[in-house]
């Protein structure tokens, strides 16, 4: 099953395409032009993961339309991989010596899943002794590309572990829904909580 998952770049760039946009389906044409390769190379992608099950297709108009299947057995995880490879998950893992010492960084699943919150959620969660003007450019330049602000908040070490030890609704809040850890230990960020 996973020769399904990484046997080509086209394939990789067509999952990120459907990783980063949950729920959406895509035309051929449109996807050919958002991951920048050869017709051929994407309808045999399609083709290949149509036929192991992560995707489905559909007619509309005369024009066939591809959507990735939640219900594919890999799902949870591919999700996982692309948004620790790519856009605010990707930058933070490929800038995490920049940021100074992150003991734990993590993703609101609401914002992985593009699910409209309220304007107190917080989408990105980031423990340690961080270089916040570093971080604030990141955030910054993703905010850019998404169109949105992105809610996100730091603490030091010593101020989460107070306020996980006293409860702190704030704090249990954010470790009690969904997430996706991109630095860090979950079962030593959740323990004792």
């Amino acid at each position: 099953m996973l020769s399904d998952l990484f046997i080509s770049k086209v394939r990789v760039k067509i999952l990120q395409l459907f990783m980063t946009n949950p729920g959406q389906i895509f035309h051929v044409r449109e996807i050919v032009r958002r991951v920048g390769e050869e017709i051929n190379a994407v309808r045999r992608e399609l083709a290949h993961m149509e036929k192991a099950g992560m995707v489905e297709s559909e007619w509309r108009a005369n024009r066939k339309f591809f959507g990735f299947k939640k219900d594919y057995i890999f799902y949870q995880d591919l999700m996982s991989m692309i948004h620790k490879t790519k856009d605010l998950g990707g930058d933070i893992v490929k800038n995490r010596n920049k940021l100074g010492r992150v003991k734990y960084a993590m993703i609101a699943g609401h914002y992985i899943l593009g699910k409209e919150t309220r304007s107190d959620d917080v989408d990105l969660f980031v423990v340690g002794n961080v270089i916040l003007p570093q971080l604030a450019a990141i955030v910054k330049d993703e905010e850019a590309k998404k169109g949105r602000e992105i809610n996100y908040t730091v603490m030091s070490e010593e101020e989460f572990n107070f306020r996980k030890r006293r409860k702190d609704p704030f704090v249990v809040s954010i470790l009690s829904r969904s997430n996706l850890m991109l630095l860090g230990d979950e079962e030593e960020l959740l323990r004792n909580l």
